[in-house]
């Protein structure tokens, strides 16, 4: 079934080059070694065209030319696209915008950084950041559970994009629904486009292992269906409560994944309005699995 719903044409607009591998970060926790022989693996393969961005932090990107150098080098040679690259940026952000420059400088365009993450929890740590990053597409990782709308204004403010966390590895780790609710309602009232980061390994909300360890606690995930089509939502001015019934749906008979429209419970997007929703407003997802948010699409209709 997974083969099937990955063809429809709905489908590959809501995942075209949405999952950002980032294989390095927990719950997965892969050496970088491993990483790249993945990421190489996947631009290779039948699923290519959901293919990211490799999520690397700044740190590490000496690192990742010592181990990638090789393999972006044959990609190249083959005609291959290039490597793209997210790279994370830690306290100092001037520090890095430098690593990242020195990166480009010796690997574009073979493999280059086209897209930078930071954080920031105040609106002078947003406002700090201007300028430091400039001619990437930058994205600003914001706390939720406060006034977002304030922080999301700082951000398009400085000319950057809005990033919220979906979860991690423990249940505290998940924001509670309505407060993405409301940062997805904060972005579509601003028309600023965002990104989103972790726990989005299966595409419905509900009751899932937080880590691969069989003994791992289980937890509410949200589901990156959920997400982009109360994204979709948002976009098209729905209500707060409209978008937080989305992000809740957990029932499965309710949704009908279809070539030229997805629709669920409260609500439709057809495929061209899927498109445009990614092109300019939900441009992509991290997950530390890139197989799993796409093998796990065929349980839907599985029981």
């Amino acid at each position: 079934m997974t083969n099937g719903l990955l063809a429809h044409r709905s489908v590959r607009a809501l995942l075209g080059a949405a999952i950002d591998y980032a294989g390095l970060f927990p719950p997965a926790s892969l050496d970088l070694a491993t990483v790249v022989a993945n990421y190489r693996a996947y631009r290779d393969g039948p699923d290519a065209w959901a293919l990211g961005r490799l999520v690397v932090p700044a740190a590490k990107l000496q690192a990742l030319a010592a181990e990638g150098a090789d393999a972006w080098r044959a990609d190249g040679g083959r005609g291959a696209s290039p490597w793209r690259i997210s790279a994370l940026s830690g306290p100092d952000a001037s520090a890095d915008a430098a690593s990242i420059a020195e990166f480009n400088a010796a690997h574009a365009p073979l493999a280059m950084v086209d897209s930078v993450e930071s954080r920031a929890t105040s609106i002078e740590q947003v406002q700090q950041l201007a300028g430091t990053f400039d001619g990437l597409q930058h994205f600003v990782e914001i706390p939720l559970a406060v006034d977002v709308v304030p922080l999301l204004a700082a951000i398009q403010a400085i000319g950057a994009r809005a990033k919220m966390r979906t979860g991690g590895v423990s249940p505290d780790a998940f924001p509670a629904a309505r407060d993405v609710a409301r940062f997805l309602h904060g972005c579509s009232v601003l028309g600023l486009a965002f990104k989103a980061t972790a726990g989005l390994h299966h595409p419905m909300r509900g009751e899932y292992r937080l880590t691969y360890a069989p003994d791992a606690p289980h937890g509410t995930m949200f589901g990156y269906l959920n997400v982009f089509l109360a994204a979709a939502q948002a976009r098209d001015g729905a209500p707060l409560d409209a978008i937080l019934r989305t992000l809740e749906g957990r029932e499965r008979a309710m949704l009908g994944i279809h070539d030229d429209e997805i629709r669920w419970e409260g609500g439709r997007a057809s495929q061209a309005a899927i498109a445009t929703m990614r092109h300019d407003f939900a441009l992509a997802f991290g997950s530390c699995s890139f197989r799993e948010p796409l093998d796990d699409l065929g349980t839907l209709y599985a029981t």
